[in-house]
């Protein structure tokens, strides 16, 4: 199955040569789980855009340094072609800004919330399991659009996960993150976090987290039979 990925980012360039880039972090994310993927890499934040939806059978939209309210040029074209995967029909999984630019072209609204940042290992309720998964944030999803079903959250995050019938299911954490990568973002990118948010994360590194749990059940709804 062929994936378009909507690289909407870079991750930390200091730790690219040991992890990669998001194309990698989630190629590793989908394997093992039974499927074969073949993920095509569209760099929307530099303006790199599919010509159609024509050869792909799946998206993904990546995180991103940037907030999905601000004014980038791939803003308002990203915002147009998630409403076209939408009417396509195709599956469709976001992550992070991913998540958020998806509740924003649909109609939700992102913000920056007020409480800070969100970092490190989190546990979330998803429709009465609990997931433990890292998170990297301070925007968030404060009112998800018409339609969409909120099957996620934590004690920070209201709408951390939403579902939007079974074409479209997003989320806040980052399950490609495993404790090498939040390890570096603390190093490298943590100067905004609230320093006791930062020493949490970083006791908590070595804790396990449901990274492949969540992973198979990205491929499971890629994979999944559709009308």
């Amino acid at each position: 199955m062929k994936i378009g990925l909507l690289q909407a980012g870079h991750f930390v360039p200091e730790l690219q040569s040991e992890l990669g880039d998001y194309n990698a972090l989630y190629s590793r994310l989908l394997a093992g789980h039974g499927h074969d993927f073949d993920l095509e890499t569209f760099s929307v934040v530099d303006m790199e855009f599919p010509h159609n939806l024509d050869g792909v059978d799946g998206w993904l939209i990546s995180g991103s340094k940037h907030g999905a309210y601000e004014d980038h040029a791939f803003i308002p074209p990203l915002e147009e072609l998630i409403r076209a995967i939408h009417a396509s029909g195709k599956p469709l999984i976001g992550i992070c800004f991913g998540h958020q630019i998806i509740a924003q072209a649909l109609g939700g609204t992102v913000a920056k919330f007020d409480q800070g940042w969100s970092v490190g290992r989190v546990e979330y309720d998803m429709q009465g399991q609990t997931f433990a998964l890292n998170a990297w944030h301070q925007d968030q999803v404060v009112q998800p659009p018409k339609g969409a079903e909120t099957v996620g959250s934590s004690s920070f995050c209201a709408h951390a996960a939403l579902a939007y019938g079974d074409q479209i299911w997003t989320m806040q954490p980052h399950p490609e993150f495993e404790s090498p990568a939040i390890d570096g973002l603390i190093q490298y990118k943590s100067g905004a976090v609230e320093v006791d948010r930062v020493e949490h994360a970083k006791r908590q590194l070595s804790a396990a987290n449901n990274n492949a749990e969540i992973g198979k059940k990205m491929a499971d709804f890629f994979m999944k039979e559709r009308a």
